[in-house]
């Protein structure tokens, strides 16, 4: 009898094939190579104009490469529109948040539940599905608050609870928890688990360390375009590549030397 044939690995939610992207002369992506595992929470770092940005613009459809595919749940998404790509399930945080002067809350959020991927038509349960996400980040009770009188903070969340509202597949988190104190970073830490185990995989960028270390599965840590490591946070920030790329090369070299004696 015939030994069975194996069984082939589940495919990624998310590949990212030798994907370049330009900006005239300058090279913000340069053949990144990473796949997403369904269920996930990958954290990208690295220091700042690394291309994480830019990496998760072009899996939102927000940047078109200028070389390379992706592809999300197997389908090519390389050059789609966001509001395609969010129709198809990716929805993502923005790093810069501009406020929608004379909005409330509610409305914004509404917004991602009106064009996420069951494409709402009904403002109505739009509206319901908004609030959910709003009282799911502890805004419920501020959900007619205007906007343009929210500070940073606040401002993050209510991203957060739109892109949530969106009901997405995958969500890419853009430094969420920048400014945060560390109560608010647990807190946030705790929501982005929960979002996880109903079943959203998740793309986090985020300088703070603590959090990238306590949340993520894995990590990718990118150096001037490239993926640099990838692997458990724990080993991956440790590699004496990342240290350099964080502290330069002389620091690096006095801690392994200091580490040695």
């Amino acid at each position: 009898m015939s030994a069975p044939a194996p069984v082939a690995a589940e495919a990624p939610i998310l590949d990212i094939a030798a994907v370049t992207c330009r900006f005239g002369r300058l090279t913000a992506l340069d053949g990144v190579d990473l796949a997403v595992r369904r269920g996930e929470i990958l954290g990208l770092v690295g220091p700042n104009g690394a291309g994480k940005t830019t990496l998760l613009d072009v899996i939102a459809g927000r940047l078109r490469p200028s070389a390379g595919t992706v592809r999300f749940c197997g389908q090519p998404i390389s050059g789609l529109p966001a509001h395609r790509v969010g129709r198809l399930g990716i929805a993502r945080t923005p790093q810069i948040i501009r406020p929608f002067v004379g909005m409330s809350m509610l409305d914004i959020v509404t917004i991602g539940a009106l064009f996420g991927r069951r494409g709402e038509r009904d403002v109505t349960a739009a509206r319901a599905r908004a609030g959910a996400a709003l009282t799911r980040l502890g805004l419920g009770h501020r959900r007619d608050t205007p906007a343009d009188s929210l500070n940073i903070v606040d401002r993050k969340r209510v991203e957060l609870a739109r892109a949530l509202a969106m009901e997405p597949l995958l969500l890419l988190l853009d430094e969420v928890m920048a400014g945060l104190v560390p109560g608010e970073v647990q807190a946030l830490v705790e929501v982005v688990r929960e979002v996880r185990d109903g079943g959203v995989t998740i793309v986090v960028v985020e300088h703070v360390m603590p959090a990238i270390v306590g949340l993520c599965d894995r990590v990718a840590v990118l150096r001037q375009g490239s993926v640099l490591v990838e692997g458990r946070p724990e080993i991956a920030l440790r590699d004496p590549r990342v240290i350099e790329t964080y502290l330069g090369r002389g620091v690096a070299r006095r801690r392994r030397n200091s580490a040695a004696e």
